[in-house]
């Protein structure tokens, strides 16, 4: 095993700091208890944080992760889709010839037109040039993204393209709260978000952020509600409950993000379960052969785990003393 700290400490340097800051990604699943779980989780967010990454926490108490959509609105209510645009327009402006002035918290148009004398309607021409350029033909995020953003950037330009109602109907359609996909027939997003193609939306995601400055995503998902059971006692809880049939579907969810991981990029992905997660027949990773072949170290120390490995127990160390020592029989002289 490896103490939630040491572990902690190798992911940031090995991972966190090189590896996924440039361009990498990679998944982990960690398992143990609940103190040495909540105290990896805490410390790694905050460091990550610190790093310059976007921290999503993905609870499957809360959301339901058998669906790969969930995950994905689940994530989206934790980003500030706002002032991503806002970035991204500021950079365009200042590719077009126009940066805004440091002194200045105003981005419109206008704005800028008036401040560098220019004709507005030739300045809004320019800048569109570059949010076509430097968003729409971005083809490391799937279409509907890729228009979902450049609408964002159009509001924050008040170029009049993009009004209140349809910039709050695209946050509806990221975070899994848009009840007509009519609403943005005008924007041309035409499908909601859903299994066939949430996946590549957070693919996307990831790119947005380190456009959008961030040095990349670290997503951190909380299964340890997998080994809880629906009883009378707590039916009336609002926690969310899974069927064996529902555990064995996010774990095909898991198994399709670790197969994706190369179109990833910079994006940690870290799965905290529970030690049952490893012993139970009927609700662990080995009830679901096609993930337990794709994380499980079939051959492995007896006393030291591979902290590169894609399962990784988290526990105190055993003591040095308590280790069983190998003898060797002497060579007769």
């Amino acid at each position: 095993m490896i103490s939630a700290d040491d572990y902690r400490s190798f992911f940031e340097t090995e991972y966190l700091s090189s590896y996924v800051r440039n361009g990498g990604a990679t998944i982990k699943f960690c398992v143990g208890d609940k103190e040495e779980g909540d105290r990896f989780f805490d410390g790694l967010s905050k460091q990550a944080v610190g790093d310059g990454y976007l921290v999503a926490h993905v609870d499957a108490a809360v959301s339901k992760v058998q669906m790969i959509e969930q995950i994905f609105f689940s994530v989206a209510n934790q980003v500030d889709w706002g002032v991503l645009a806002n970035c991204r327009a500021r950079e365009a402006a200042a590719a077009a010839g126009y940066p805004v002035p440091n002194d200045s918290d105003r981005l419109s148009v206008a704005a800028l037109a008036f401040h560098y004398a220019v004709d507005d309607k030739e300045l809004k021409r320019d800048i569109n040039r570059q949010l076509q350029k430097m968003i729409f033909k971005d083809y490391a995020m799937v279409q509907e993204f890729r228009i979902a953003m450049l609408r964002l950037c159009q509001y924050e330009l008040q170029t009049g393209q993009v009004s209140d109602a349809e910039r709050d109907s695209i946050y509806a359609w990221l975070t899994g709260n848009l009840r007509q996909i009519s609403l943005l027939k005008n924007a041309r997003i035409f499908r909601k978000i859903a299994r066939h193609n949430a996946r590549q939306m957070l693919f996307s995601l990831a790119r947005w952020l380190v456009l959008g400055n961030y040095a990349g995503l670290l997503l951190l998902f909380d299964i340890r509600q997998f080994a809880k059971m629906r009883t009378t006692e707590n039916r009336d809880a609002a926690e969310v409950f899974y069927s064996r049939n529902a555990v064995m579907d996010a774990y095909e969810s898991f198994r399709q993000l670790v197969d994706n991981t190369d179109e990833f990029s910079n994006t940690a992905t870290l799965v905290l379960a529970a030690p049952d997660f490893l012993s139970d027949p009927s609700r662990g990773v080995g009830a679901y052969q096609a993930l337990k072949l794709r994380i499980f170290d079939e051959v492995r120390d007896r006393h030291r785990d591979n902290p590169y490995a894609a399962l990784v127990r988290l526990g105190a160390e055993t003591d040095l003393s308590e280790k069983i020592l190998i003898r060797l029989p002497q060579a007769e002289v």
